[in-house]
């Protein structure tokens, strides 16, 4: 899978959105070529950290920053439940992994689109309260996806020894 280039020098918003999609794209690049079976191989043991669970688990990510937050859409949750807050990194099998991808592509849609023609001053309140804004979840986004890009690194390696940046 081919990931697009970082930005060098653009203006803020343009590096923001450029490294966010750089991110992205490297999550999916990291899940490219492996089987249901493998995006579900917990490889770093005691954790049971999945490539599939990230996948689905910065779906939820995108989903609730730029749609539940940001716009306050009432969409509610992809995987989380109250019965079952962590069912975004656990929930998934060998049967929804095409869908799980679908709906993080879908996410990323949906969040470009709410994102779209918004300033980066333009301001939310979060249920405890704090007043963020946009710019904020861009940088928050960019910090989630390189956390979990550096997570799917080492599974993809103990999956099939594939490294690479």
């Amino acid at each position: 899978m081919e990931r697009r280039e970082r930005p060098t020098a653009a203006d803020e918003r343009a590096m923001l959105q450029g490294w966010l999609d750089h991110h992205r794209d490297t999550l999916l690049a990291k899940c490219a070529g492996l089987t249901a079976e493998q995006l579900l191989r917990a490889a770093t043991p005691p954790s049971g950290l999945t490539l599939l669970g990230l996948v689905r688990h910065l779906a939820d990510v995108e989903r609730y920053w730029f749609r539940m937050r940001f716009t306050g859409e009432d969409v509610g949750d992809l995987y989380f439940t109250e019965e079952d807050p962590d069912a975004d990194f656990h929930g998934g099998s060998p049967a929804t992994a095409a869908a799980d991808f679908a709906a993080l592509r879908a996410e990323i849609a949906a969040g470009d689109a709410a994102a779209a023609g918004r300033g980066l001053d333009e301001t939310f309140t979060v249920p405890d309260g704090r007043i963020l804004n946009l710019r904020w979840i861009y940088v928050h986004m960019i910090e989630e996806y390189a956390r979990h890009n550096g997570h799917a690194d080492l599974l993809r390696e103990a999956i099939d020894g594939a490294t690479g940046s």
